[in-house]
């Protein structure tokens, strides 16, 4: 299949293409699909892993276009011998280069984990991928399920944060990958793009106050915050569809880039559960590894409870949340809006686990819980009008950002009109910030 802004990246019967340029990008590339139904050969693989070495060399992002109906089963044991081979090549690229990966047919078995190791993926709408098929899935569990209703680009979006991106075809994939890739640098060693802007970093941004409710308990989209403060309104969100109670995506700041993570409180009120964990620390790792400052957004009322998320592996889950804001040598700048409770506060990239800066709206509420559970447990037994009353109390002593700013955990309190000024200032101020890293074989956090 031939793109009209990628020709050669996509041609098929050509499984790698070397020195080939996405949009301003120099890339190195790969193209599984062909003669073989996309089956991955032994030849396949050594390629696949040629093109991965090169990119690593070159200090290039990989890209590649994906069809393959699994391994060749003609190869016998050497198509699975290539299939080690190319993971191995890419797990050697992870966090060195960008990988983005487009799927524009099948990704079926064992080169479906490839899609697994890339930074982002993008499924065309006809386009799926799974481990065990259709009728491995009926034979084992009785389940009838269609290759699209069990790994379709839909399934990947919505349930298993796959598919970063999903496009109509695999033209409008190569655009996405260049959208994408526009973000990035050309390796861990490199800067990010300078990002041509005519929005002056100094934009006040009155109009947020339309945005957020005045009442706490009332939702709304932060999305619509973001793109207040962001260059020209940008926000290239990435597995928007999975976890959609946590935000995460690309955009510029005064020419920037940056990734943005954001509680949704449109969705689960913005509690973070386990996948929106994943999601984050996923996202939060990818920024760092390629030098790209982080902006978190921060209106949680808390994890979400329950036991079945609790067996589930929220413990786990969270722990991978901040240690990944914890390990983050990228500028830092955490943005409070209105709730930040308990341990929610803490993984949102809090002062403690080390951001650069932190500001505050004056309708930020930064405690342990919110006033109704606070006194819930304070004033257990009190009639209800004493409990109204302590309530009122507990909002004017603790529901407001003024304690946290005395003890240096807030930096500033700011006008919400000022919020693009003062983030836009701190990444200048910001931007020559160097943290050297532990010297240590690699961290053990859960994954």
């Amino acid at each position: 299949m031939i793109t009209a802004r990628a020709p050669r990246l996509a041609r098929a019967g050509r499984s790698v293409v070397l020195g080939d340029n996405l949009g301003e990008q120099p890339v190195s590339a790969f193209c599984i699909g062909g003669p073989h139904l996309g089956a991955l050969t032994a030849a396949d693989g050594a390629k696949l892993a040629a093109a991965a070495d090169r990119a690593l060399s070159l200090r290039v992002p990989l890209v590649g276009v994906m069809a393959s109906s699994g391994a060749e089963v003609a190869d016998g044991v050497d198509a699975l011998h290539g299939w080690g081979t190319a993971a191995r090549a890419l797990a050697r690229c992870s966090g060195a280069v960008p990988i983005v990966l487009a799927v524009v047919g099948p990704a079926l078995s064992g080169p479906a984990l490839l899609l697994g190791m890339a930074d982002v993926v993008v499924m065309t709408e006809d386009a799926f991928a799974y481990i065990s098929g259709p009728s491995m899935v009926a034979a084992v569990t009785g389940m009838h399920l269609t290759p699209t209703a069990l790994g379709g680009a839909d399934a990947h979006a919505r349930h298993t944060g796959v598919a970063a991106l999903v496009a109509v075809d695999a033209e409008e994939a190569a655009f996405l990958l260049e959208d994408v890739l526009g973000y990035l640098p050309r390796c861990a060693e490199a800067p990010p793009p300078f990002r041509p802007t005519t929005d002056p970093a100094e934009r006040r941004t009155p109009s947020v106050y339309d945005l957020v409710p005045s009442r706490d308990a009332e939702s709304y989209d932060v999305r619509g915050i973001v793109r207040e403060i962001v260059d020209d309104g940008i926000l290239l969100e990435l597995r928007a569809q999975w976890a959609p109670n946590m935000v995460t995506g690309l955009a510029s700041i005064a020419g920037m880039p940056v990734g943005v993570v954001a509680n949704q409180p449109q969705v689960m009120a913005g509690t973070v559960d386990i996948p929106a964990s994943q999601k984050a620390a996923r996202f939060v790792r990818f920024c760092d590894a390629f030098n790209i400052p982080l902006v978190t957004v921060v209106d949680t009322p808390g994890f979400l409870p329950g036991a079945y998320v609790e067996w589930r592996g929220m413990i786990r889950y969270g722990a991978q949340l901040a240690a990944a804001y914890a390990e983050a040598t990228v500028p830092r700048v955490c943005l409070i809006l209105r709730k930040a409770y308990g341990g929610a506060y803490i993984v949102m990239d809090c002062k403690a686990m080390g951001n650069d800066m932190c500001l505050a709206w004056p309708t930020a509420e930064v405690a342990v819980m919110g006033a109704s559970s606070a006194v819930a447990i304070l004033h257990r037994g009190a009639p209800d009008h004493l409990r109204t009353e302590q309530e009122v109390a507990y909002r004017a002593g603790f529901s407001h950002p003024y304690i946290a700013a005395e003890r240096g955990y807030v930096d500033a309190v700011i006008d919400p009109a000022e919020t693009r000024p003062a983030i836009a200032a701190a990444l200048s101020m910001l931007r020559p910030k160097q943290e050297p890293l532990p010297r240590r074989r690699h961290d053990n956090v859960p994954v």
